[in-house]
């Protein structure tokens, strides 16, 4: 086990170090708070000995700072008499232990069995945790394949953090899903969770509709309203389709978030927000910033972490679970219930492409839930594409396939497929003929599954 010791004491550090290293500890030593940051970064202890007394950064700060930054390991405090009402506030605040100076090798040795033996069990929790999700849902999210599972991964690691999230993904694939797993797994599960489409708002509403306005602050204005960042002060705002916002509300939005305030319409001060943001979008950004559709300086502050989510094509050892998952739901909901999917049918829920992901696996089997009259759903109850797709073009056209990004996504597999023929599977050639910049290429590849 590793642990970290951060003194200015150059005598004490020393022997706290080889009393450790005698009982046959990993030690890193650290001369300061500075310096104990850096190294807990680097060399991630499980258990951290850090002095409460020291010159610059004393061991509160220094344990703020390491909990704000994500640290995990253990603290324990080293204090002299006097000082014990410091070790107690820190405690307060996130450490394990402490123990007084001058300590004996027997008093520091036992703190440590302790705090050894609660990491091993936390450590333990973890491992066993993780093996119940490795075949697992993320509550409304299935996750069986590596590039999914990965990606919820990244999702809920990095939901205890404040940091911008851009959650990128054809249409249907769960990208808002993504976003509320991220607010339930956060500080902030507690406040809340607001979502907005920036698409659907029109553009001279959207200032309002994020900032809020003042009564008389134009027309219609007939009372105060506060916006869509005040509704979610402490919690997350959720920006879907956020390549869709017009330049002029993507520099307010930048203003907002380096700030950390907004300004209703009609309104000659700002207030100050608290808002975690989790933006979504099915565009290629880095396209829409070298075209200069979209801020260069929003897109880095709302693509700290970058999460991207495979289509359900690229993902098909998922669509048993997933079609399983979604059946129940619906069968709650519509007070029908079979006793599952037939062989023959899932085999053609297997074979089919998706392009609309899973929102299209949603809506074909709860209209195969309305209709079938047996007691499980059968290849007769699945849509005219699924059961014989090579005959598709001639049948009716239903409702799910008058879906323009449904069509749009069929074409553009068909024109990537072709570029890829075209150019001899060089994908740097291809993107130049589709338009394409190499990494939008390569995230549509993963999308529709084209190996």
């Amino acid at each position: 086990m590793k642990i970290l010791v951060v003194d200015d004491d150059d005598g004490l550090r020393r022997s706290v170090s080889l009393i450790l290293e005698d009982a046959g500890y990993e030690v890193v030593q650290a001369d300061g708070a500075e310096t104990g940051l850096r190294l807990a970064e680097r060399d991630e202890p499980q258990i951290i000995l850090c002095d409460v007394r020291m010159p610059e950064v004393d061991g509160l700060a220094f344990l703020d700072r390491y909990r704000e930054g994500g640290g995990g390991a253990l603290v324990i405090m080293m204090t002299a008499y006097g000082s014990i009402e410091l070790a107690i506030d820190a405690m307060k605040r996130g450490a394990y232990d402490y123990v007084s100076k001058p300590f004996s090798a027997d008093e520091v040795l036992l703190v440590l069995h302790k705090a050894r033996e609660r990491e091993e069990l936390r450590q333990e929790v973890g491992r066993l945790r993780d093996e119940v999700r490795a075949d697992r849902r993320y509550g409304e999210l299935v996750a069986r394949s590596p590039a999914m599972v990965r990606a919820l991964e990244v999702a809920r690691k990095v939901a205890a953090h404040a940091s911008s999230v851009l959650v990128t993904g054809a249409s249907g694939t769960g990208k808002e899903l993504v976003a509320r797993l991220i607010h339930r797994e956060s500080l902030r599960s507690e406040r809340s969770f607001v979502a907005v489409n920036c698409g659907a708002i029109p553009e001279q509403l959207l200032e309002s509709e994020f900032f809020g306005h003042l009564k008389g602050a134009f027309t219609g204005a007939d009372r105060d309203r506060d916006g869509l960042f005040v509704e979610a002060d402490g919690g997350t705002l959720f920006l879907d389709e956020v390549g869709e916002l017009p330049p002029t509300l993507q520099v307010k939005l930048l203003r907002a978030l380096q700030e950390g305030e907004v300004r209703p319409v009609g309104a000659s001060t700002a207030r100050p927000v608290d808002v975690r943001i989790v933006a979504a979008t099915n565009r290629d950004l880095e396209a829409a910033v070298e075209a200069g559709d979209f801020r260069e300086d929003l897109f880095y502050r709302i693509a700290v972490i970058p999460i991207h989510l495979p289509s359900l094509a690229a993902r098909r050892e998922e669509i048993p679970e997933l079609a399983h998952h979604l059946l129940d739901r619906h069968q709650e909901r519509l007070g029908i219930r079979v006793r599952g999917i037939s062989g023959a049918a899932m085999e053609r829920l297997l074979d089919y492409g998706w392009p609309g992901n899973v929102r299209e696996l949603e809506n074909v089997l709860e209209r195969a839930l309305a209709l079938t009259e047996g007691d499980e759903i059968g290849v007769d109850d699945l849509p005219d594409r699924l059961r014989d797709p090579d005959s598709a073009p001639e049948t009716p056209i239903d409702e799910t396939t008058l879906n323009v990004k449904v069509r749009t996504a069929e074409l553009e597999r068909r024109l990537i497929a072709l570029a890829l023929e075209r150019t001899g599977g060089n994908r740097t050639r291809a993107a130049e003929l589709l338009n394409f910049s190499t990494r939008a290429l390569r995230y549509k590849l993963q999308d529709y599954g084209i190996s």
